[in-house]
């Protein structure tokens, strides 16, 4: 079938943008788990410059924001996206705290040594887990922090079902272990490393897309794009039920060295 033929990264971005734009959060993930991270940052609360490369529209910005009195700045390539970030600021009265800026996460806009955090959700593999590690640890303060979430192998041997469709989206994908060696190789001390727990995916994620699939779909009728993408997305969720015991999101802490 066509959406098991597709990887996500085979769709028209507006259209990604269309979509995930209806969305409190852009992947995976949960208030809950993003200040479970943010437990393990000394001074979180404190006065921190902090940084949300590929931000979406500020899910979870806003939950750092209203946990900490440093600055935020999320950064994202959608203009949409940003707009949404900095509109939720405003009604949230953060925005002096909290800017929401265009721009892409491989070619950040910000001088060296700048930031106290970098936080990432969802969004690395984008870039390359190893390639993003690396790049942006230019941009943080020395004993900077670094938090993200990245898709995780939980077993070394999977079904070829789900190998395939991973393999197709995140072609780095690999088991905790080796993400932890990679991070600690880049060049940072492991602070924490948790799994996101299911109703991150299902409670936070897939469910809420039901809610949004009507209207996408009517925007969109008679684009034969728009109705494989909500099909791949659909077949996304299947497969979560059915193998989750495989993979997942993890968080990863780490400290610059």
């Amino acid at each position: 079938m066509e959406k098991e033929e597709r990887a996500i990264h085979d769709f028209d971005p507006a259209l990604i943008c269309d979509y995930f734009g209806r969305l409190e959060r852009q992947g995976p993930g949960s208030p809950e788990a993003t200040m479970r991270a943010a437990g393990f940052i000394d001074n979180f609360s404190g006065e921190l410059e902090i940084a949300d490369f590929a931000c979406g529209t500020g899910g979870q910005t806003m939950i750092l924001a209203q946990n900490t009195k440093g600055t935020i700045t999320g950064l994202d390539v959608f203009p949409d996206f940003i707009r949404k970030l900095n509109a939720k600021a405003e009604k949230l009265g953060l925005q002096d705290r909290v800017k929401g800026i265009v721009g892409s996460m491989d070619n950040v806009p910000f001088e060296n040594n700048k930031f106290d955090v970098i936080w990432s959700e969802g969004a690395i593999a984008n870039i390359g887990f190893q390639r993003g590690l690396n790049y942006w640890k230019d941009f943080l303060k020395r004993d900077g922090y670094i938090a993200l979430t990245y898709e995780s192998w939980f077993t070394d041997e999977r079904p070829a079902e789900i190998e395939k469709f991973w393999v197709d989206a995140v072609p780095e994908m690999d088991t905790i272990g080796h993400n932890i060696a990679i991070l600690q190789k880049a060049g940072y001390s492991l602070v924490a490393a948790f799994t996101l727990p299911g109703k991150c995916w299902t409670d936070t994620y897939f469910i809420p897309q039901k809610a949004i699939q009507k209207a996408f779909l009517e925007k969109n009728a008679g684009d034969k794009s728009a109705e494989a993408f909500v099909a791949y997305m659909n077949y996304e969720a299947d497969l979560y039920s059915k193998y989750k015991e495989y993979y997942g999101y993890v968080f990863y802490i780490g400290k610059k060295m």
